[in-house]
Order: C-alpha cells, then sequence, then structure tokens
C-alpha cells in the first residue's frame, strides 16, 4: 500500500517540484522536436508514460532476482521491449501519426528520462510507488510538451490542435488567429522552441519565489495575543 503524504509526494515531484523537461531539463531531443504542434507533443508524451508506467513496474518487481552489475543492459532490454510493442502499436492503429512522429517513438528506448527514473525510484522502491512515480512523471512531460506545441503552434501558424484528425477522424484543429496571419517562423524552428522553452522555466523559478516569499511574509507576520478569557 502507499500512504497519502507518500502519493502526494510522487505526484507533485512528477508534476511540478522535479518536471523532467523545466526542472531536471532530459528529453531535450524530442521536446524541441516533435513539439511544433500540441497533438504531436501530447501523443509522444501518451507513448512515455506506458513505458514508463510498464518498465517502472516490471523493474520494481524484478529488482532483487537482477544482479547489480549487469541491472542497466537489463533495464534497456526491459524498455526496448515495451517500446517495440508501443511502436508496432502506433503502426497499425495511428500510422498516419506514426509516420509524422517518425524515429522518436522508438528514441524513447535512449530516452534520458526513462531510464533515469529506473535507475532512480524504480530499482529502489516498491511496484505501486514505481508505477504512480512513472505515471506522474510521464504526466509531468506531457503538459509541458502539450503546452510547448500549443505555444509555437499558435505564434507559428495561429491555429491549436493541428493534426487532430489523424488521432480523431473528423475533427479539425482551431483557427483562433485570423487567416492572414503571416505566422512567426522563428516559433517553429528549433532557435524559437529554445527560446519558449526558456520562458517556461523561467515562468516556473517565478512562480515558485513568489510562492516562497508569500510563504516567507507569512511565518514573521507577528502572532495576534490570545484573547483575554483565554489568559484569564
Amino acid at each position: 500500500m502507499i500512504g497519502r503524504d507518500e502519493f502526494i509526494e510522487i505526484r507533485d515531484n512528477g508534476l511540478w517540484k522535479q518536471n523532467t523537461s523545466l526542472v531536471q531539463i532530459l528529453g531535450l531531443c524530442p521536446l524541441l522536436a516533435v513539439t511544433t504542434n500540441a497533438v504531436n507533443g501530447v501523443m509522444l508524451s501518451l507513448a512515455t508514460i506506458i513505458v514508463m508506467a510498464v518498465a517502472n513496474l516490471a523493474v520494481a518487481s524484478l529488482r532483487n532476482l537482477i544482479p547489480h552489475e549487469i541491472r542497466i543492459p537489463v533495464f534497456i532490454l526491459i524498455v526496448a521491449a515495451l517500446v517495440t510493442v508501443v511502436d508496432l502499436l502506433f503502426n497499425a492503429q495511428l500510422h498516419e501519426l506514426y509516420l509524422v512522429l517518425g524515429i522518436f517513438i522508438p528514441l524513447i528506448v535512449t530516452n534520458c528520462i526513462v531510464l533515469a527514473r529506473v535507475e532512480a525510484f524504480a530499482n529502489k522502491n516498491p511496484p505501486l510507488q514505481s508505477v504512480f512515480d512513472g505515471v506522474f512523471m510521464g504526466v509531468g512531460m506531457l503538459w509541458t510538451l502539450a503546452l510547448l506545441g500549443g505555444l509555437r503552434e499558435l505564434l507559428g501558424g495561429g491555429t491549436l490542435f493541428a493534426g487532430i484528425d489523424m488521432v480523431f477522424p473528423g475533427l479539425q484543429p482551431l483557427q483562433l488567429l485570423p487567416g492572414d496571419y503571416p505566422g512567426l517562423l522563428l516559433a517553429m524552428l528549433p532557435p524559437g522552441a529554445f527560446i519558449l522553452l526558456g520562458c517556461l522555466i523561467a515562468w516556473k523559478n517565478w512562480v515558485e519565489a513568489r510562492a516562497a516569499a508569500r510563504h516567507s511574509a507569512q511565518r514573521s507576520l507577528p502572532t495576534p495575543p490570545a484573547p483575554l478569557t483565554d489568559r484569564v
């Protein structure tokens, strides 16, 4: 079983405190390459979540049986087998999206995020906690890639959810800016991705700094005196 406080800590670490994209700065290759729109970022993140959750479960369940000296090759074999399954599923069920994402689905095998969580967490914790860690670390990656992809897509073409028809046939992207919007080419290029990622990191640091300042100000407030009736 997992306690409430432990669950909250795992959740907060994955979604915010140890966010893989904004704090640990891992997996920059897919982060910058596939986030030309929100759909690509979300779908690659979902594939990564599946791999991370199942890989963490497998490693946590087998950690006492895997010799320490060969743990990394074994971890890679487990992750590679899962990525192969996900790759085949995308190819069979979402072929158009599979062609768009290209090599970045197989490259999940070498994604630093997956290997880091398997080695740092799943190799040292029980299966249930490891599954939650994989899921929330993946969700932290998902919202970051979705936000970055949405911003790049909006600035670059004025739309949102371009390519949604590859996942849900019949749906169309949202045209949020006028049709004659020329688009900002920089946003669709890797330098634009770097700039927007830097802005997201700065925004996160600003939010945390404000929260810390607010907490410090509350702690420095004088304690009101007890009511006279309590002192009597």
